[in-house]
């Protein structure tokens, strides 16, 4: 995968001062005809720049890094805040803007140990409506002594299928180097996806660059600077929980993130950079930025800090079973299986082994996958990679990073693991697969056909790729035949690492009807544009 700038380490400087608060968000598709829900979408978080919270010394907690929610299904959702200090969480739900006839949610008490942050599930919520909610953080030895509330909004998953979905995807977030820029307004794609107003976001992977330095400024090749906010966790690779933490930290200085998490709820997976470059398992560095040399060690402490700053259902499971991949169960029309291509993989290697029981997935996950996919009953089930299937990802002159290694024959090394679970959806007879990934920092639209393959006892299916939603724009990777690929579609660069001043970000929108069950994939760059759409019919094997 691309990989970051790494430039000298630079000293911090300030971020600019608040600006105004976020332009107001478009009325809800499903909350349309319960009125308007502008107001629920603002953040109370006197004023929404760029600048970072101030922890105050004294004073009532304040939850100036927004709130977010994750892992919504037709009648749970997961919400999450950071407070400045010791506070007790508190999260009120309605249906309406007012507050009126509140439901009270008693969440967790806030401290050092989690970096101040927490988590409070909801529960019996109802299916397929607009729910209203604010936090509250109270003085855990005055509970009169409580912040100002911050709100927020999301929809659960309809219970009827004629309700239908739509939702978006990307990853690649601050990445290579391009970090906030307030010359250009920041992250703006995040102000451009919750102005479309969707059921919920996909975040890929890469929703950090622990291993990316963000300089105060980077001069491009034309001569324009692109100047960054930077923070002092951004001045080095994170190496430290502390460090770690402060990457989560600095996404959320953004006032766009900031407002979008407040208005649409993420299913969050992670990929590599929310630990450092193309890490696996067992693996010690060689890398001289590094003072710590064993990535176990490394992706410990990352784990920690994704869970800590991501609402995700599964990573705090009893008995230390906690873990990424996971069904999030989206209502009749769709399942969405989130994998975890990174803590149970293989060393990157030539990836030419005849005999792989461990892959991409582990041999666990994979047979996890297995019966989660027999056994769903949704019409569409979205695999949701962090990485492609046929895209060549190298690692280096010999290594490679993903699936793939540019060998179009018979699959070998972790191609093994893809064409058992392929020749297993079709023996299944499981329809309506498809494949969605970020990682590659470009857009593109693959079909896979055993037809074109060397591998052939596989159903046709689609594999989207979108991203990145704020870093460094890549040209194409190459294909590997062994499981057929056709590009149909691909908008790339042609040289590595353009900023956003120079290339578009990109993010894709999946958008299911409730009357027909059909899929309709689009492609978006950034500035609204469609660039591709493919609809695809529901009930078919494969896809």
């Amino acid at each position: 995968m691309p990989h970051p700038v790494t430039g000298p380490s630079s000293h911090p400087v300030s971020g600019p001062s608040p600006s105004s608060s976020p332009a107001p968000a478009a009325p809800a598709r499903r909350g349309v005809l319960r009125g308007s829900l502008a107001a629920s979408a603002a953040l109370a978080l006197g004023g929404a720049g760029l600048a970072a919270p101030a922890f105050a010394l004294s004073g009532r907690p304040r939850a100036a890094w927004g709130v977010q929610t994750g892992d919504v299904t037709a009648s749970s959702g997961l919400v999450w805040v950071r407070s400045d200090r010791p506070a007790r969480m508190v999260v009120e739900t309605s249906a309406t803007e007012s507050f009126r006839r509140a439901r009270r949610h008693h969440g967790p008490l806030l401290g050092a140990g989690t970096d101040f942050t927490g988590t409070t599930a909801l529960r019996g919520l109802p299916a397929g409506e607009q729910i209203h909610y604010r936090v509250t953080l109270a003085d855990p030895d005055d509970p009169r002594r409580t912040g100002e509330p911050v709100t927020g909004t999301f929809r659960t998953a309809p219970d009827r299928r004629r309700d239908g979905v739509r939702f978006l995807w990307s990853g690649d977030i601050a990445g290579q180097g391009w970090g906030i820029n307030p010359d250009i307004g920041g992250f703006r794609a995040y102000d451009e996806m919750r102005r479309l107003d969707p059921d919920f976001f996909l975040c890929s992977g890469d929703a950090i660059y622990a291993d990316g330095v963000i300089e105060p400024s980077v001069t491009l090749p034309d001569g324009r600077i692109w100047r960054n906010v930077t923070t002092p966790e951004k001045s080095k690779v994170a190496e430290t929980l502390d460090e770690y933490r402060g990457n989560f930290r600095y996404n959320l200085l953004d006032h766009n993130v900031r407002a979008f998490n407040a208005r649409v709820p993420s299913i969050v997976q992670w990929d590599d950079h929310e630990v450092r470059n193309n890490w696996y398992p067992g693996q010690i560095l060689d890398d001289p930025r590094y003072t710590e040399k064993d990535v176990d060690v490394l992706a410990a402490r990352a784990a920690r800090a994704f869970g800590e700053y991501t609402p995700v259902s599964t990573l705090h499971l009893p008995g230390g079973r906690g873990r990424v991949h996971r069904v999030v169960r989206y209502g009749p029309l769709l399942d969405v299986f989130v994998l975890d291509m990174r803590s149970y993989r293989n060393p990157n290697s030539p990836n030419r082994q005849a005999d792989d029981t461990t892959g991409i997935l582990g041999a666990e996950q994979l047979a996890w996958l297995k019966r989660e996919l027999a056994a769903s009953t949704a019409v569409w089930k979205v695999l949701a990679a962090d990485m492609p299937i046929g895209l060549v990802v190298p690692d280096g002159a010999a290594d490679f990073e993903a699936i793939a290694q540019g060998d179009p024959g018979a699959p070998l090394g972790r191609e093994l693991q893809i064409a058992e679970l392929l020749r297993f959806v079709k023996h299944r007879r499981i329809t309506g697969t498809l494949w969605l990934t970020a990682d590659v920092h470009y857009t593109s639209a693959q079909h896979y056909a055993p037809e074109r393959a060397a591998f052939k006892d596989f159903a046709p299916f689609w594999e989207f790729v979108s991203g990145p939603l704020a870093a460094g724009g890549f040209p194409a990777n190459a294909l590997d035949g062994t499981f057929g690929p056709e590009r149909v579609f691909v908008r790339a660069p042609e040289r590595a690492n353009l900023s956003p001043m120079e290339s578009p970000q990109y993010f894709g929108e999946v958008d299911i009807d409730g009357h027909s069950g059909d899929l309709t994939v689009r492609l978006r760059a950034e500035g609204g544009k469609v660039l591709f759409s493919k609809v695809l019919r529901p009930g078919r094997v494969g896809q």
